[in-house]
This record gives C-alpha cells, sequence and structure tokens, in this order.
C-alpha cells in the first residue's frame, strides 16, 4: 500500500495568484493540491468570473500550515504498521530533582513486646498512618484500573484474544483524536456528543472539530417518550457548545458549518498545542470487524466491538447510512454520537450518526464532502426527491426472483416518492427501479449518494450555484407495467435537508382514491 501523505493546503497556484492581485501585501504561498475522489479536483483551473459567482467566493484560502486529516483510497489493508500516518508531538519533560518516595512497611509488633502497652499504642499510630498511605497509593491514577467498574471488551472477553494487542494498539491512536463536547441554550444542557478533530492551523492556533449535529438538535417536546424524537427536531445554530478536552480544559467552540441532511456539524476552537488529526480509510465492507469509540462524561473511552453491515433502512433513516452490528453483550445505548467507527489499524472508517439505531456515515462520503468544503464552503447534494433501497442488499431468494422472473439483477427499488416532487411529476412510483443514473448503473445507495456528490462538483464548475435545478437522466422499471423507459428527472442543488413529504389527500365525501393499475 503506498505510503499516506499528509496534505498541506489545496488551493492551486493559479487562483492563489488572482487571490494576491486582490490581496495587498499577501506572499505567495505554496500549496499542494488535496487529492481528490470528486471528476474535476481542486487543480483544475477556474477562472475568476466562475468563482465570482459561487457561494462565498468558492474557494477557500490555504496556508501551509495548515493541516488536515488524511483519507486513504479503498483498498485492502496491509497487516503491517509501517505505514501510519502519526502526528508527534514531543515534548520535553523536565528531570525532577526530588528526593523519591519512602517505601511504605506494613508495621507488627514482635512477639516479646505484645504486652507492653506503650509498644501497643505505638503500633496502633503507626499501623493507622500505613493504612492512610497505602490508601492514598490506591487511588494513585495507575492504581484505579483494579476497582475500574465497566472495563471495555478488550480487556474481559477472552474472544477478543487473537486480536487484543492489535486491537489496543488502533483504539489507543485512534482515541488520540477522540474528544467530548457539549452544548446548552441559556443555562440549559441540550446535548452532549463525541467528535473528532479533523483539520488543524497551527499559525491561528486553531483546529476543526467534526461531530454530529445532533449535538445543537432538540428534541421535539411534542413527541413525549419516543425514540424518534430527535430527528424531528429544530436545530439551534446560535447553541452554546464547549469542547472537552483531554487535559480537562472547556474551551467554546464555533459553530463552522452545519450539514443538516448527512447532519454533520463543524466547529472551530482555540488550541494551545497541536491536535492529533486521525487517518480515515475510505474502505469498509459488510462483516468488517470494526470498533466504536466515545468519551464518558469523565473523558473515559468507551469501547464496543461489532461488524460493518449493509441493511435496508427503515423509512425515517436516510439512504447513505451504514450500520453497526454490535456484540450481544454490549449496552445497547452507548450515547456515543459523533464518535468514529475505526477498523483494525486505527483508522477512522466512519462516524456514529445515531446511537439509537447505531447507524454511521461510512468514511467514503466524509471523503467526498470534505473535498467539497475544503473548496467551495459547502457540502451539497442533489435532491432527488426519492429515497431507495438497494437490490443488491436483499434476501438472495428476493434477487433471484426478480432476475429469474424480470430481468432484473441491481439497481434501487424506490421506497418513497416525495408528494409534488418532480420524480412524481414524471411517473416514478413506489416499487419501481431505478437502474441507472446518466447512464451509469448504480447498486447501493451509497454508491449513488456519492455519485449525488459527483455530479454536483460539475454543476459549480459550470459556475451555478447552490439551490439551482439540475437536469438528470434516470432509467425506469416500471414495477406496475412491466416496462423500462428512460426520462429526464430535474433535481435541486442543495446542502440542506431532503425531507420527503408523504401524499395524502383529505375524505370530503363519500369518494375513494383513483388508483389504476393499466396492464
Amino acid at each position: 500500500m503506498p505510503r499516506a501523505v499528509r496534505i498541506r493546503g489545496d488551493e492551486p497556484e493559479t487562483e492563489r495568484r488572482a487571490k494576491r492581485r486582490n490581496v495587498a501585501g499577501e506572499e505567495e504561498e505554496e500549496g499542494t493540491a488535496l487529492r481528490s475522489t470528486s471528476p474535476r479536483s481542486p487543480g483544475d483551473r477556474v477562472d475568476r468570473r466562475r468563482r465570482r459567482r459561487r457561494r462565498k467566493g468558492a474557494v477557500r484560502t490555504s496556508h501551509p500550515e495548515m493541516l488536515f486529516a488524511v483519507f486513504e483510497p479503498d483498498k485492502d489493508q496491509s497487516e503491517g504498521k509501517q505505514d501510519r500516518v502519526y502526528d508527534v508531538d514531543e515534548s520535553a519533560t523536565e528531570e525532577s530533582s526530588d528526593p523519591p518516595s519512602p517505601p511504605i512497611y506494613e508495621p507488627y509488633i514482635p512477639d516479646e513486646l505484645v504486652d507492653d502497652p506503650d509498644i501497643l499504642a505505638a503500633f496502633d499510630y503507626a499501623k493507622a498512618n500505613y493504612e492512610a498511605e497505602k490508601s492514598r497509593r490506591a487511588n494513585l491514577f495507575t492504581m484505579d484500573h483494579y476497582g475500574y467498574e465497566a472495563p471495555s471488551c478488550l480487556f474481559d472477553d477472552h474472544r477478543f484474544l487473537p486480536i487484543r494487542e492489535r486491537a489496543t494498539g488502533a483504539v489507543l491512536l485512534a482515541a488520540k483524536s477522540v474528544v467530548l463536547l457539549s452544548s446548552f441554550l441559556g443555562s440549559q444542557p441540550l446535548n452532549k456528543c463525541c467528535g473528532l478533530w479533523f483539520q488543524r492551523n497551527d499559525r491561528s492556533k486553531t483546529a476543526h472539530v467534526l461531530t454530529s449535529a445532533h449535538l445543537i438538535r432538540e428534541k421535539n417536546p411534542s413527541v413525549k417518550n419516543h425514540w424518534k424524537s430527535q430527528w424531528i427536531g429544530k436545530y439551534h445554530r446560535g447553541a452554546e457548545v464547549n469542547v472537552h478536552f483531554l487535559d480537562k480544559r472547556v474551551v467554546p467552540g464555533q459553530l463552522v458549518y452545519l450539514q443538516e441532511h448527512y447532519e454533520l456539524a463543524l466547529y472551530e476552537v482555540k488550541v494551545n498545542k497541536p491536535v492529533q488529526l486521525p487517518t480515515f480509510n475510505d474502505c469498509v465492507r459488510s462483516g468488517k470487524d470494526v470498533f466504536r469509540l466515545g468519551r464518558d462524561e469523565n473523558l473515559d473511552l468507551k469501547i464496543t466491538h461489532g461488524m460493518a453491515a449493509y441493511e435496508v433502512p427503515s423509512w425515517y433513516e436516510r439512504c447513505h447510512y451504514m450500520y453497526f452490528c454490535r456484540d450481544a453483550s454490549s449496552r445497547k445505548l452507548l450515547a456515543d454520537d459523533g464518535g468514529p467507527i475505526i477498523d483494525l489499524e486505527g483508522k477512522v472508517v466512519g462516524l456514529v450518526n445515531n446511537h439509537i439505531n447505531e447507524t454511521f456515515i461510512p468514511s467514503s462520503i466524509l471523503h467526498k464532502c470534505f473535498d467539497f468544503w475544503r473548496r467551495f464552503d459547502c457540502m451539497p447534494r442533489l435532491h432527488l426527491g426519492m429515497t431507495f433501497t438497494s437490490i443488491k442488499h436483499l434476501d438472495p431468494i428476493s434477487i433471484e426472483r426478480m432476475t429469474r422472473d424480470h430481468n432484473i439483477e441491481s439497481g434501487l427499488i424506490v421506497e418513497q416518492v416525495s408528494k409534488g416532487s418532480h420524480a412524481e411529476k414524471i411517473g416514478i412510483r413506489e416499487g419501481d427501479v431505478i437502474e441507472s443514473f446518466n447512464g451509469k448503473y448504480i447498486s447501493t445507495t451509497i454508491e449513488l449518494e456519492q455519485m449525488l456528490i459527483d455530479i454536483c462538483w460539475e454543476h459549480f464548475d459550470q459556475g451555478k450555484d447552490l439551490y439551482a435545478e439540475k437536469d438528470v437522466s434516470v432509467k425506469i422499471f416500471d414495477a406496475i407495467k412491466h416496462r423500462r423507459r428512460t426520462r429526464n428527472l430535474t433535481v435541486i442543488v442543495s446542502d440542506l435537508g431532503e425531507d420527503i413529504v408523504k401524499g395524502t389527500y383529505p375524505i370530503m365525501g363519500k369518494e375513494a382514491m383513483p388508483v389504476s393499475y393499466d396492464s
């Protein structure tokens, strides 16, 4: 596997020259183009006229001292550790000149002196001092593991003996990037989430932390004691957010960007020393051994073993999720939204999206989102007005039946069509199969999500803006008429959350909704 390289900056030289004419005295800075997974990389030439039309000036200013988290391509993992990327904080520790603490010895009374009252009194005094010192030393940070009430799966589960050493190293490596965040509305606590450092600027002494948007999402008060309440509450962009550093410092965070569809939030924080940036790995496959990391109120790690999996999403879930299948012995509610899913190399393969339904966003999607954000200050996607289920992830019996009866081996089954959407207007209905987008066959919803972001690159490279319309060609298998057709679907380029409007109509009298099943 090629050596992973930590990239400094992502701005092409031609664009910096254009900026230098507008900013007096700005020195020329060398930058390296961030490797992009999108069809048009940030190194492509873009003229100033187009850049002015883009949102917020389009291209982010880049500096050599700015570091981003590393994203590795989707390749088979090497078992060796020589290719890991480390940010080493070498701090010198002064040698102490203080004398060492005295050893403690338990007092006792020699047999010939057991009847001496003065010796007995001295013994009682010495024994009390001994017990006090022993208790003090038992509370040293190095000794508290004896009484720890919630050991991790890597400590007390013998099933992990074959991978314990490797997994422990992976967890400790990734843990350096995991922090805890808390939010407040006034004096009232709102939520707590975990987060990951993913960018730092050593000149300004700032860093960006990635977390779940649930951190600032209010639970809907009208929905009492219902586990789905957190999906429908309001986002409080002005909520006070604190980042809890591992050295116990608590520093306020400033909201930089909120992506409602992917439910991601980025916060900027002042730091007094460089933070540890993680390495992401785009490769995560169903059945892969992974660990899920979080932090509790004491900043202690929470470690849960499981496997990554593709599953059929429920109607209220986004289609780009993957699922964390935890061990049956693990606690159910881990409250670790925003925490990482890591592999056995300590590389991040996903971000926990919802701890209740145990979903996470795979790193391949995070990679494309960050590529886009670094260049355009936003994370857009196409709003199709539909949700899907992948045929590939159905029961093999169902797949074989579709292939045998209708010659359908892959594609996306339409689960919902938003009322009034263009998809509904061109005749797409629940149960239809979308076989291709713009002539490309798609077999999973995650592949679809990556394509939707790639098409946005093309849209922005044409000088167009957010919230504009764009046409995509879709090949549809009509599940009612058993016919194929190709249509142009008009979609919206947006960085807002996509809501699917359920089709309803009022009953005003003796009537029924007309349904036609043409053969």
